[in-house]
């Protein structure tokens, strides 16, 4: 840095001009001196005025200006334009802002030093001056570069040219800073519903929304329908009251329904930039998914490392399908009168080279998420009709298999068409295949999926409701649908007892009601003797559980019969045949009788 002789800096800093000499180093424009006349106009001491035009530029300057005012400065260091321009600026960071004259010009020093030295001269005291700059100047008018034109808000240039500024306040002020990366929920649907114009202006009501309810921060207009702040980090009971505050403020401003906005919040580590920070953020918030019950969610390592196996199973999903690393595990499906299985559920299991058994409850969420599960489910239908002739080989009765369909499958893929043309291909008996698909899908299906389910029935598919009584619409999904059987689920066994053993009386009603509109009926999560005792007591007429076997892949089964250990004993297809005529035959005469 350049200093200044004793004699020559008193007479600089004693000068009643307002003016600073600035110097470039290390890439930076730094203010070396300023003059009493400059103290005096901000309103501020020597050392802290020389930190505040060092550090604190786009806090005291307005956000329109602040982008192009640093172009202008940086093109004047390298000499590519000179420098004489208006900007909007603060003395007082509440105050409000002045219409600023300044002029700069390059200043040669006895060892060959290069100053620049910049006069300031504040224009809004005069009107008649300031009207005849400002129609000849641009400077403070809106910056596209720096400024989104939805919102007015400083944007992502903005954000990555002074978002360190902002933090280092706050790290002097003794404040943790933090990131808080905001998605506004559903702008694609208000777009669709409202129009365009209506949701630009819920964008405008969303940054003034957070401009009231963060008023420190730095708030800033990201990509889409996101927004992104920079301010002191908040506890959690704080924050939850003020992201409750925002979002009624929201709902209650907007033209149409909204469920507001939900956030990513990162704090930031020493050290830590902004760039990384954000990453953090967005992986938070991604975390969040769907679940509109949560606000916000902060940052933490074990959020990276689910974002991370995210990403892992969204990236390697089709090589896995390509290679076989997704296997069918087989559980049976047990008659409960005799006990020997009827059908077999098939049941994906991800068996990865690098990360070993990926869970279903890991990786079915993410699919969902991504809009794959269709792809699985074609592939779990494909898979079945390959090891069909696998099992025959090796002595197994080829008894029914059903495998699970989702809603959103219907909505990506001809699903009845792929699944004829599956069958075709490998030409295998529809009978040997089943369709599931959860109540909760079927209880919100659109006209589409429900036509489609018909369709599926219509050319020979059984279908079957899983998780029956999970949700709400039970009843509604047995009134609206053709439906072979009905899956009761497992939580009714679970707390059988509990509540007076209310769960006894229901399942109990569930069966005789499913039989007189001549539905099956098999209950999940049959694990001990008394359920088995219970479910022949109430007629259900299908088990499936621990109590009798788990999952197994094909291999295992295979080696485990090949060395002689226990198999599941399965009925013949005259057996089944005769049960369904019995079951049919009781099935009339109970809604005779009813």
């Amino acid at each position: 840095m350049y200093i200044f002789p004793d004699e020559v800096r008193k007479a600089y800093e004693s000068m009643p001009v307002p003016l600073a000499y600035y110097q470039l180093i290390d890439g930076r424009i730094r203010a070396i001196l300023v003059s009493d006349g400059l103290c005096k106009m901000m309103g501020a001491e020597r050392d802290h005025l020389i930190e505040l035009l060092n550090d604190a530029l786009f806090e005291r300057v307005h956000p329109d200006d602040a982008g192009r005012l640093t172009r202008v400065v940086r093109e004047f260091a390298q000499r590519l334009c000179g420098y004489d321009v208006i900007y909007r600026g603060k003395y007082d960071p509440n105050g409000d802002y002045h219409y600023i004259h300044s002029i700069g010009r390059f200043q040669p020093t006895p060892d060959g030093s290069d100053l620049a030295v910049f006069v300031y001269t504040d224009i809004s005291e005069s009107e008649s001056e300031s009207a005849m700059l400002v129609e000849n100047y641009t400077l403070f008018q809106k910056d596209q570069f720096y400024s989104d034109p939805v919102t007015g808000l400083p944007n992502g240039n903005f954000l990555h040219e002074f978002s360190e500024e902002k933090t280092d306040k706050l790290r002097r002020s003794g404040k943790t800073p933090a990131i808080y990366y905001f998605d506004v929920n559903g702008l694609r649907s208000y777009n669709n519903q409202y129009g365009y114009a209506r949701g630009d202006d819920l964008l405008r009501l969303v940054a003034d929304v957070l401009k009231g309810a963060f008023p420190d921060a730095l708030v800033v207009r990201g990509a889409d329908d996101h927004f992104i702040l920079i301010t002191e980090f908040m506890a959690d009971d704080a924050l939850s009251a003020r992201m409750a505050q925002v979002n009624d403020r929201i709902k209650a401003g907007a033209f149409g329904n909204t469920t507001g906005v939900q956030a990513g919040v990162c704090a930031y580590e020493p050290n830590m930039d902004t760039a990384l920070a954000l990453e953090h953020a967005r992986h938070a918030l991604k975390q969040i998914g769907s679940d509109l019950n949560l606000t916000y969610l902060l940052y933490t390592p074990e959020t990276s490392d689910r974002y991370w196996s995210q990403r892992y199973i969204v990236e390697t999903f089709d090589t896995a399908l390509k290679n076989g690393w997704i296997k069918i595990f087989y559980q049976a499906i047990m008659r409960v009168k005799t006990g020997k299985a009827a059908a077999l559920e098939a049941l994906a299991r991800w068996v990865d080279p690098v990360r070993g058994i990926i869970s279903p409850a890991e990786f079915i969420p993410v699919l969902e998420k991504y809009h794959l599960l269709y792809k699985l489910d074609l592939y779990m239908a494909e898979q079945l009709c390959r090891e069909i002739p696998e099992r025959e080989k090796s002595g197994m009765p080829i008894i029914p298999v059903s495998v699970n369909f989702s809603a959103q499958d219907f909505d990506h893929a001809d699903i009845v068409g792929s699944l004829n043309e599956i069958f075709g291909r490998y030409g295998i008996d529809k009978e040997n295949i089943i369709i599931e698909i959860t109540e909760q899908d079927v209880a919100t299906a659109t006209d589409r999926f429900k036509s489609q389910l018909r369709e599926l029935r219509e050319n020979g598919f059984r279908l079957w409701f899983d998780d029956f009584g999970s949700g709400y619409s039970s009843l509604n999904v047995l009134s609206q649908f053709d439906v072979d059987l009905i899956k009761i689920d497992l939580e009714f066994l679970r707390h059988l007892d509990e509540h007076g053993g209310a769960n006894r009386h229901i399942m109990k009603s569930i069966v005789e009601l499913a039989r007189q509109l001549g539905v099956r009926t098999l209950v999940e999560g049959m694990e001990t003797e008394e359920h088995l005792a219970f479910l022949r007591e109430i007629g259900c007429e299908f088990a499936q559980g621990f109590y009798y076997f788990r999952p197994e892949p094909l291999d295992a089964i295979r080696f485990r019969v090949s060395k002689g250990g226990p198999s599941v004993k399965c009925e013949s297809a005259q057996e089944r045949k005769a049960f369904e005529l019995d079951w049919a035959e009781q099935s009339a005469q109970s809604a005779d009788e009813t």
